[in-house]
């Protein structure tokens, strides 16, 4: 679709950041057609990473969490639709059909749709007080159960060791509550980080009071007379007392509309650099998609950058423009005072080393594999962040002894 007249129709499913970014880029690219927002929850467009944070701490009210007031949106041309859910997607007819068996016509469609985090189908998994962390309302309900256990002294156990998790068990202790996370792995956040800081991680949260179990096996919640979760039973017999229980085990892609429209999937809905689907009149940003890369692998990124990146590409592909998202990835988590920054991705690193001091809390990690700089996560230590993801951006690489040795000037190298 190349065209940028007042008669074409752009239908965004999915109010999140993906999909703001790419009405707003439309906007930005000169599209004068209509542009239609379609969000399934009751809030207009919020940030969703305080949610963890912030917003479950009480620490930030719901006028901080708004990404695009109703109002902002309206005087761009953007309809917002709130409250709607997408039935369908109707490809040969060029329209969505909605729960409520209205459609919309498009010309350009956007899926924005996200993902969904995944559930334990254990015994006693849908009982009160046992909850999944991903929209605003999530983590509302989520903060009413953790006063209603500082109330009656109930305990808080989380069942995953990943970011989500962590930040949700560093939260709860902030509050004072009494704190175990179940891990199936061996190690906290195994899939993204090295051993030396999965381990000081873990001393992280047990300096702060929290119980690790690490290779965690889990049978069932156990489910007290008022129906309300009352305990983890591990396989072993042991039952860890809960008022609270929080499953943080990943995300799957929203893909299912994709899938039932004939569009290409595969753990997620599979685009090019661009944000095109295997139909060219559609594209897709965020969490939802899996990214095609030139040696045939996919690329699924969960972060801020992903979707406000893939929004922009999304959009300029309708726009009949080509702005491929290439740039290095990069994420964050806040865990009690310390901020985590990762630049790269570090899958199929082989070596490691350490700039700054770990005993200081201050310090990053690069990750080679062979003489190649694949990543870097840097623990409070913004500076290296920014510098390492110049590096990695450049294609330049310090030898492990420049990035260990702190009196050697890794900016020299982009000279």
């Amino acid at each position: 679709m190349t065209s940028v007249t007042a008669t074409a129709s752009i239908v965004i499913i999915g109010a999140g950041q993906a999909g703001v970014q790419t009405a707003e880029a439309l906007r930005a690219g000169g599209f004068e057609g209509a542009i239609t927002l379609l969000g399934d929850e009751p809030h207009g467009p919020y940030h969703r990473p305080p949610l963890s944070k912030a917003w479950l701490a009480g620490e930030m009210d719901a006028a901080q969490l708004v990404m695009r007031a109703p109002e902002m949106l309206a005087r761009k041309g953007i309809t917002l639709r709130t409250d709607t859910t997408v039935a369908a997607i109707d490809r040969a007819a060029q329209t969505v059909r909605l729960a409520d068996g209205s459609a919309l016509p498009w010309t350009g469609l956007v899926l924005a749709t996200g993902a969904m985090p995944r559930r334990l189908p254990l015994p006693g998994g849908d009982a009160s007080g046992v909850f999944a962390l991903r929209g605003r309302d999530d983590a509302s309900a989520i903060a009413d159960r953790m006063a209603l256990c500082i109330e009656q002294q109930q305990p808080v156990v989380v069942i995953g060791g990943g970011f989500i998790g962590l930040e949700v068990a560093a939260t709860a202790r902030k509050k004072g509550l009494p704190v175990t996370v179940l891990e199936a792995a061996p190690r906290l956040l195994g899939r993204v980080l090295a051993p030396t800081l999965s381990d000081w991680y873990a001393e992280l949260h047990r300096s702060h009071g929290v119980q690790l179990v690490l290779g965690a096996q889990i049978s069932a919640m156990d489910v007290g007379t008022d129906g309300a979760v009352a305990g983890v039973r591990l396989v072993d017999g042991t039952v860890l007392p809960a008022g609270l229980v929080v499953v943080g085990i990943g995300v799957a892609a929203n893909d299912q509309l994709a899938r039932a429209a004939g569009l290409e999937c595969d753990r997620g809905i599979v685009v090019d650099t661009c944000g095109r689907t295997s139909d060219a009149r559609i594209v897709a940003a965020g969490d939802c998609t899996a990214r095609r890369l030139a040696d045939g692998s996919l690329l699924r990124l969960e972060s801020v950058q992903n979707a406000t990146e893939q929004g922009k590409s999304a959009a300029a592909a309708l726009l009949g423009q080509d702005r491929p998202f290439t740039a290095t990835p990069w994420f964050w988590s806040d865990q009690y005072d310390k901020k985590l920054q990762m630049a790269g991705l570090s899958t199929g690193a082989d070596h490691w080393a350490v700039r700054g001091d770990m005993t200081a809390g201050s310090f990053s990690v690069y990750h080679f594999k062979g003489e190649r700089l694949l990543a870097v996560d840097s623990v409070s230590a913004s500076k290296d962040h920014l510098q390492a993801r110049k590096l990695l951006d450049a294609g330049k690489s310090p030898t492990p002894a420049q990035a260990a040795d702190t009196a050697f000037d890794l900016a020299s190298l982009l000279a």
